[in-house]
């Protein structure tokens, strides 16, 4: 499915978001805070834009991702990045590889998002740091109503408009709306290990900038 869209995934991301997709990206980074010879992974990273503010920052930055076409795109726009294919839930490093790990808008199609969570805090070093950038639950029960209404009427057309697969886009709206409030995935970086949880709301809660370190 990915790799159908890849492309104009950025594009598509761009104007179904209304251009909040470039704040997100730089709220992403200042969280990261990745610096000179630090080590990042940016698991899910699709085409590489995601990583392009750590690189920029001096740190060695691995894209990662499932997707062979996202990443054939990718290597297309950036070729000095180095990306690598691999599965969140059997991540192809070893043991404390990073110094921080990052996951945006990737987490919500893992089929197993527990595993995932323990691989990337396998690949942390101690003292390390994950963020996770993830669609969440607007915190105004109104305009959560508006938001809802909005993925499941205006997301779709919108999608064909722009999208190589709109298809894709039907699955991104119903995802959305299954996956855990703030608090239930904050229980679950826990339970996967991780120590001082928090998570910071973006857009009114429409995105969730969630954070932590491995002891």
């Amino acid at each position: 499915m990915f790799d159908d869209v890849a492309a104009r995934y950025d594009l598509t991301n761009d104007v179904l978001s209304l251009g909040q997709t470039r704040l997100w990206r730089r709220a992403v980074a200042r969280a990261v805070d990745a610096r000179p010879g630090e080590r990042v992974l940016d698991l899910a990273a699709g085409t590489g834009t995601s990583s392009l503010p750590f690189a920029a920052a001096g740190a060695y930055t691995v894209p990662c991702d499932f997707s062979l076409g996202m990443l054939a795109e990718g290597k297309k726009r950036h070729p000095w990045l180095p990306l690598t294919a691999g599965d969140a839930t059997r991540l192809p490093f070893r043991d404390g590889a990073f110094d921080a790990v990052t996951i945006s808008f990737g987490l919500r199609n893992v089929h197993d998002i527990d595993v995932a969570l323990r691989e990337l805090h396998r690949v942390t070093a101690p003292g390390g740091r994950v963020v996770v950038c993830e669609f969440s639950h607007p915190t105004w029960a109104p305009f959560r109503t508006v938001y809802t209404e909005y993925l499941m009427r205006a997301l779709p057309p919108a999608a064909r408009a722009v999208s190589s697969s709109p298809d894709a886009y039907v699955y991104l709206a119903e995802s959305i709306r299954a996956w855990p409030d703030q608090p239930a995935l904050a229980r679950r970086l826990q339970d996967a290990g991780w120590a001082k949880v928090a998570w910071r709301n973006l857009t009114g809660g429409v995105v969730a900038l969630h954070r932590g370190v491995r002891p």
